[in-house]
Order: C-alpha cells, then structure tokens, then sequence
C-alpha cells in the first residue's frame, strides 16, 4: 500500500481540481520561495534537456523558440 502525500507536498500535475485552491494556498509566495520554485524549475529543465551524455539541439531550441517568441510579444505589444 502506498502511502498518502502531504497535499502540501504534491506536484501540480498530481493535484485534483476540487484540491486545487487548497494547493494554491500552501504555496509559499514570499520572494525566497518565488526564487526557489524558480530554480527548482531551472535545474529541472537543466539536467533534463541541456546536462545529458547524449545530447541533442532540443533543449538548446526550446530556449532559442522562447526568446523568439517573447521578442516578438515585445516588439508588437500593440497587438
């Protein structure tokens, strides 16, 4: 038998939808936690895509497709 997480300690994608403002009120919203979720995604995205033995163009992509795209949302705000 498994036993129960914390809903505190659930990702996101774990969370169900009546449980969802709940999950939202236990998040830690001072700047210390904003940072750490920040580099806690970072280091994510780091070991998933960019730090592996055989790597590819993928990860370096994704990051070159957001820079496009939030340039393009720059440079026409007036849409």
């Amino acid at each position: 038998l498994c036993a129960a997480v914390p809903l505190k300690d659930m990702k996101l994608l774990d969370v169900k939808l009546g449980q969802l403002p709940t999950w939202l009120a236990m998040r830690d919203y001072t700047p210390g936690g904003i940072l750490g979720a920040i580099r806690r995604g970072y280091d994510r995205y780091y070991n998933k895509y960019i730090n592996v033995r055989k790597g590819g163009l993928g990860g370096i992509s994704m990051v070159l497709a957001g820079y496009v795209v939030i340039s393009y949302i720059w440079s026409y705000s007036h849409l």
